[in-house]
């Protein structure tokens, strides 16, 4: 039997015999490109060649690409663990066809791979194809059906609908119809009783899809038109973890060589035993325990490779975009195996070693950052652990409130706030309310639900119109060479984000910087002979500049000269050239271990984020600030090789950047010693930069260290403003000369004012202790101490202490408090009132904290609530003494 790494390997050696080029997967994270967070199909990092920016050489590709489905239409999470094959990070083995052959030759290579080199039983299989779409004026796909039709009976020849067999992507964009290919693993007797062709793609587990070839024909207009595209495609796209299960006989995903070693590690962790158990509900409502425990550990096992890859891939959880996505499959993971696994600690980070062992060497990434992504990982579990507590005792306030006011359904706006403030899915406050004997509106969660998504659509619709092309051909990027240059407008459309409207162009020939790999995208303005119109900022698609104007030019088709923000260049430029020297001098003072983890660059702002696993001392960034200075000092000059081969620049010594994706050739940029993979915007010389001072050093994550510093203009300034303070400070002590002397001495001084309050303080609390006794009343054998008295929290804090110190037993004394006009309650009872006869302080001061607009809580035995209104603290002491039922 072929283990998985067996079977990856012999996909990508057939296809490299017959003339295709190995490439490596492309990151699984997705930066540059404002249409994915994540790479969710293997064409996503070819979309350039297929929307014609980019020329298709080598024509003929093939590889194993890390996917991730957790988001838009794509979206595979709430399936992943309860049934046998869905996942959230998968490979896709793929080959790929750039206007070379087309649909025959990808039909016949693929049944020549399954049959003749991994010899799948030919009865076992079944096609789709497309049936048309007469609505559209697409007719059926005779031509796949016929180069099938060589290969397999009729019966087996499947039509599917627009949805099952009809490829796209999005709204708009290259798409085209498509052949399935199923495999019917089911035992004999089964196939005997129904013939597979009649469950192909009817969600049953043993009959399912495995390879997927798009014949990429046409292009989408917004307008839901379709035009033919100028160069056929082939993208096919197999599931690699359902491969290995029908090549493995196994009847789960799971079971596979793939996922077996984890699970097998889990079960060792967990103490708790996998025993695959069929599939029957879902979010956790299982038949019974044993399949809880096999949905978890499917959830654990899932989750930690789209955790491990998405953070070998740069990026970490987070609470925005990409990074909250990983954070939130992090989550799921450890909700599971928290409520299912019974591990109350951090868990999946040791869950590291193996898969390491099993994936690292098809992906090197892994083996290079296993220490980074376990700190990672470990930290954020540590943190959603403390959530999870603190959610846990809000849920069982909420159920107290119920249980008092004779309730039995929590509402669905309190369970909503469960799972937007504290991660906690739907089904698991209905378990724990479940399991306290209480349910949940449901419907009303999911009303709560539904706001919170039309509030998300609502806030990032973007409404792109068609591009409008003026003149056929490619953008030229002349950035490097020149800041002007003249130009004319190759395509435009009209876009619509948050009722805002403005124009994205494209130019034949283009200065202009398109926001890419930290740096910001450059301004300016296309000036004609007649106007000139502003372009506010430059992005990056598709490999193209994409230059946004708030309007359009009089005349679209007319000449234009493109011109580039100098000054805003430069100085981005600058802090963009710092950062390759920044690197380079941590490496040297910090360790090799030392990799870039993100950077953002513009005019005004340097950040840079790096791998290291402590703080970095004062002493340690003097060193680097001495290293950039002195190599700016140096004024070293930019040496530049463009379109060099790959492996030139590694021995070049250029340093690449985990989790970006880099073509064939690469741009290598030097500046002394420091030499790096780079496409962005630099200084000419390192002595342009001026100055590099850094001004704030923290962590970004476990493990991750961000550096924020000036440059250039930016020190001069800053330094200025220091100048600036100090003589301000200097002019308040009388222009000391000895100003550190004088202002340690004014130091000095006021902590001895400060220790003489103190003591005046506590005297007075030992005063208003002996005033507060003598003045105790006697209720049912209970001294009652009460007042309303202007101190401050702290001071009524000590004083029911003391008084408890005075009072042993029988007590119950109540404070009302008032400093800077916000009211206080605090409240003491004795032990014996406590335990003997049930009283609870942090219940009590809850409930009389409405009276003066607040809340709080503590202690059974003491507790404190602030509010808004002094007023009532009286009625709240009041009520404080009604509660006892003394």
């Amino acid at each position: 039997m072929m283990t998985a790494n067996e079977i990856r390997d012999s996909y990508k050696k057939f296809f490299e015999s017959k003339g295709h080029v190995i490439v490596p997967s492309a990151p699984m994270v997705i930066k540059d490109d404002p249409t994915l967070m994540f790479t969710n199909a293997g064409m996503n990092q070819w979309k350039d060649i297929i929307l014609g920016t980019k020329q298709p050489e080598p024509r003929r590709r093939t590889d194993s690409q890390k996917c991730l489905r957790v988001s838009g239409k794509h979206n595979d999470l709430e399936e992943v663990g309860h049934d046998t094959y869905h996942h959230t990070m998968f490979e896709m083995l793929g080959n790929w066809s750039f206007g070379d052959y087309f649909k025959e030759g990808a039909i016949d290579y693929a049944w020549e791979y399954l049959v003749d080199v991994l010899h799948l039983n030919p009865e076992d299989l079944y096609v789709t194809v497309f049936e048309g779409s007469p609505e559209e004026n697409i007719p059926r796909d005779n031509e796949a059906a016929s180069y099938w039709a060589k290969h397999l009976p009729q019966d087996h020849i499947i039509d599917g609908n627009k949805h099952d067999n009809f490829w796209e992507m999005g709204d708009t964009g290259p798409c085209g119809p498509c052949s399935e290919i199923h495999v019917d693993s089911r035992p004999a007797e089964e196939k005997a009783k129904v013939p597979g062709r009649e469950l192909v793609n009817k969600d049953d587990p043993q009959v399912i899809e495995i390879w997927n070839i798009v014949f990429m024909q046409f292009n989408r207009k917004s307008d839901g038109t379709l035009q033919p595209l100028p160069m056929h495609v082939i993208d096919t796209g197999m599931g690699f973890e359902r491969l290995v299960r029908m090549l493995q006989g196994k009847h789960s995903n799971y079971d596979t060589d793939i996922f077996q070693p984890i699970i097998k590690r889990i079960e060792q962790l967990s103490g708790k035993r996998y025993g695959f158990t069929t599939p029957t509900g879902s979010n956790g409502e299982c038949a019974n325990g044993q399949e809880k425990t096999d949905v978890a550990m499917r959830v654990v096992a899932d989750h930690l490779r789209a955790v491990a890859f998405s953070i070998a891939d740069g990026q970490l959880p987070s609470n925005a975009k990409a990074g909250y996505v990983i954070r939130r499959i992090l989550r799921r993971a450890v909700r599971y195996a928290y409520t299912f696994l019974d591990q109350k600690s951090a868990f999946m980070f040791k869950l590291m070693p193996v898969l390491v062992q099993e994936m690292g060497q098809a992906y090197p990434e892994l083996l290079a950052q296993q220490e980074l992504i376990g700190r990672v990982m470990k930290e954020e579990e540590d943190s959603f652990l403390r959530t999870l507590e603190k959610g846990i005792n809000l849920l069982n306030g909420d159920m107290d409130e119920l249980k008092a006011h004779a309730q039995t359904q929590l509402d669905g706006a309190s369970a909503f706030r469960l799972f937007d403030t504290y991660g906690f899915p739907l089904d698991l406050t209905e378990l724990i309310c479940r399991e306290n004997g209480y349910t949940v509106d449901e419907q009303g969660f999911n009303k709560e639900m539904a706001k919170q998504k039309a509030r998300a659509r609502n806030a990032a619709v973007v409404e792109n119109g068609d591009w409008q092309v003026l003149r056929e051909g490619e953008q030229e990027f002349v950035g490097y060479d020149y800041t002007e240059y003249e130009c004319h407008i190759l395509r435009y459309r009209r876009v619509t984000q948050k009722k805002n409207t403005f124009y994205e162009v494209v130019l034949d020939h283009t200065p202009f910087y398109g926001e890419m790999g930290g740096q910001v995208g450059d301004t300016g303005v296309l000036v004609s002979e007649n106007e000139t119109v502003e372009i506010t900022d430059t992005k990056r698609e598709n490999s193209q500049s994409i230059h946004i104007i708030s309007r359009l030019p009089q005349d679209p088709s007319a000449d234009f000269m493109a011109c580039v923000d100098i000054d805003k260049r430069n100085a981005s430029a600058a802090n963009h050239t710092a950062t390759h020297l920044l690197d380079y001098a941590l490496k040297q003072v910090l360790g090799d271990h030392v990799e870039q983890k993100g950077s953002y660059v513009d005019a005004d702002t340097l950040r840079f984020d790096f791998s290291h696993f402590q703080k970095v001392t004062d002493e340690e960034l003097r060193q680097v600030e001495r290293m950039v200075n002195g190599m700016i000092r140096q004024d070293f000059a930019m040496e530049e090789h463009r379109d060099t081969p790959m492996e030139e620049a590694r021995e070049m010594g250029a340093v690449a950047v985990f989790g970006e994706k880099y073509g064939d050739k690469v741009r290598v940029v030097r500046f002394g010693p420091s030499c790096e993979f780079c496409g962005g915007i630099h200084a000419k010389s390192t002595g342009r930069i001026g100055f590099f001072k850094i001004v704030s050093e923290s962590s970004v994550a476990a493990g991750v260290r961000r550096i924020e510093a000036l440059t250039g203009k930016a020190c001069e300034e800053a330094l200025y403003r220091v100048e600036d303070t100090l003589n301000e400070v200097r002019a308040l002590f009388n222009n000391a000369k000895d100003l550190q002397g004088v202002i340690r001495k004014y130091i000095d001084d006021n902590d001895e004012m400060r220790r003489e309050i103190e003591r005046f303080r506590a005297q007075k609390v030992e005063q208003l202790k002996d005033q507060l006794v003598a003045a105790a009343t006697t209720v049912n054998g209970v001294k009652v101490v009460r007042a309303v008295l202007p101190i401050d929290a702290a001071s009524a804090k000590d004083l029911v202490f003391k008084v408890r110190q005075e009072i042993t037993e029988n007590l119950l004394c109540v404070v009302g408090s008032v400093a800077d006009g916000k009211p206080m309650l605090s409240l003491m009872l004795s032990e014996d009132l406590v335990n003997d006869h049930g009283l609870n302080a942090g219940k009590m001061v809850r409930e009389a904290a409405k009276l003066i607009q607040g809340g709080g809580g503590g202690q059974p035995h003491y507790a404190q609530a602030g509010g808004k209104n002094a007023d009532g603290l009286s009625a709240a002491i009041d009520k404080i003494v009604e509660l006892a039922n003394l």
